[in-house]
């Protein structure tokens, strides 16, 4: 039953205190909206998506997070390398080296930690963050999003209401799978299997914390290699989801099989300890039709999410969150909360969204950032630009024409996010997560 006499009225309502919800309820509060926000796990929680890219450093600042993260024990991240089927290492893309400003060092962060922190500092500028409370569903008038009925640990139910909803929810993306928005995306059709090793080889210097990208021998897949603090290092390998899961074994075996694919990665890890089970996700690549609604607006992985091969996760949180926020507090102050006016930077999202997509599939279909430097040394840096996340200025498009010269006959650029997956495939679709018992970073 529904306590009717605990009905509060808030400006607004986040679902989700993940770094996306943390980001929008911030800089919401922080120009003097009231804000309440539920979260129905308690922190710390484990979750995927340790590497930040250097854009994140700007709304980190309109966050006021800087001086907690320097002050954090996060591995420092100044570049990105990647290495072949054959084992051939590119020259690290150093970020620094492409804009020598502060923004251009980022981290490698235990999201366990980093979430933690990005919702405590929520707090300190005013949000009201509940742990522990499920969001069962929005409350509607009409067609228009109005609140949420929430319960909490003790299984009391109550309703709040809202000018604004904001669902921050993640892949299980409430109101996505409310109003039936979620479009698979075509071609990155991938699954992940990883685990984390100590005393893991990790380089030294400013390449100590580098993500290194390391295809296997059959370039079916290939393994993230993030060094963590604590000596730690996550290991994990994409690939297709049929070729990963179907017909194999269980999680240990299709692992240690394609450790065995990419002997890069067998070598750096032959004298670490493994000391977490098998982690494994499959079908993660989605994005929904709509930002915003009547009255509510998605964020985060509750709209969409790419693929994990450049790290764009938390920027894109980060940034949808920004965006989302401004808006809202834009049309709060003008008093026009228009569909409009809560999606008008869904266009500027998309497309830094299609610009990181693009890269990603091009890498997946035979990309090779050594070979296309070589014949285009001037556009080092804008392919740098794109691993940084500078995703929402025209200046990186201009890669897209040399990089098709370099297709054989007959090849195509990507089709779009949006252009269809077959009705009996999406019927089979659904993101899930596999976590092993024990310990967790």
């Amino acid at each position: 039953m529904i306590d009717t006499s605990r009905r509060d009225h808030v400006d607004v309502v986040v679902i989700g205190g993940g770094p996306a919800g943390a980001t929008a309820s911030t800089l919401i509060a922080q120009q003097g909206f009231t804000v309440q926000l539920f979260e129905r796990e308690r922190f710390p929680r484990f979750h995927i998506g340790e590497s930040l890219i250097p854009e994140t450093y700007w709304v980190l600042q309109r966050l006021n997070m800087l001086p907690k993260m320097k002050s954090s024990r996060f591995i420092k991240k100044f570049s990105v390398q990647f290495v072949s089927a054959k084992g051939k290492q590119s020259a690290p893309f150093y970020f620094w080296d492409n804009k020598p400003q502060e923004c251009s060092q980022t981290w490698q962060v235990v999201r366990s930690e980093f979430d933690m922190m990005m919702l405590n500092n929520a707090r300190e500028h005013g949000v009201d963050a509940q742990e522990g409370v499920r969001v069962l569903d929005v409350v509607m008038d009409g067609e228009r999003v109005v609140g949420v009925r929430v319960q909490d640990e003790r299984g009391d139910v109550r309703e709040v209401h809202a000018k604004v909803v904001v669902d921050a929810s993640g892949q299980s993306g409430l109101l996505m799978n409310k109003f039936k928005t979620r479009i698979w995306d075509p071609q990155l059709n991938k699954g992940a299997v990883w685990t984390y090793w100590e005393g893991a080889y990790r380089d030294v210097g400013r390449d100590e914390g580098a993500t290194v990208v390391l295809q296997t021998e059959s370039r079916k897949g290939w393994f993230w290699y993030i060094p963590l603090h604590d000596n730690r290092v996550s290991v994990g390998v994409v690939a297709p989801f049929d070729y990963l899961f179907k017909g194999r074994g269980d999680h240990e075996q299709i692992y240690r099989e394609e450790v065995e694919r990419c002997p890069v990665v067998k070598e750096r890890i032959a004298n670490a300890k493994q000391i977490t089970g098998y982690f494994a996700t499959r079908d993660y690549s989605y994005r929904s039709t709509q930002v915003a609604g009547p009255g509510w607006v998605t964020i985060g992985d509750a709209f969409g999410f790419l693929d994990p091969l450049y790290s764009s996760g938390v920027l894109l949180a980060l940034k949808s969150g920004e965006m989302a926020a401004d808006a809202i507090v834009e049309g709060l102050q003008n008093e026009d909360l228009s569909v409009e006016q809560l999606g008008k930077w869904g266009p500027s999202l998309n497309q830094g969204i299609d610009r990181m997509r693009r890269l990603v599939c091009e890498y997946y279909d035979g990309f090779n950032f050594g070979a296309f430097v070589r014949s285009f040394p001037q556009l080092r840096g804008r392919i740098t630009d794109l691993l940084i996340g500078d995703l929402f200025e025209e200046k990186v498009d201009e890669v897209w024409g040399p990089m098709e010269s370099l297709y054989p006959e007959k090849k195509q650029a990507p089709p779009l996010w949006n252009s269809g997956t077959p009705p009996e495939v999406a019927a089979t679709k659904r993101t899930e997560l596999h976590l092993p018992k024990g310990i967790k970073p």
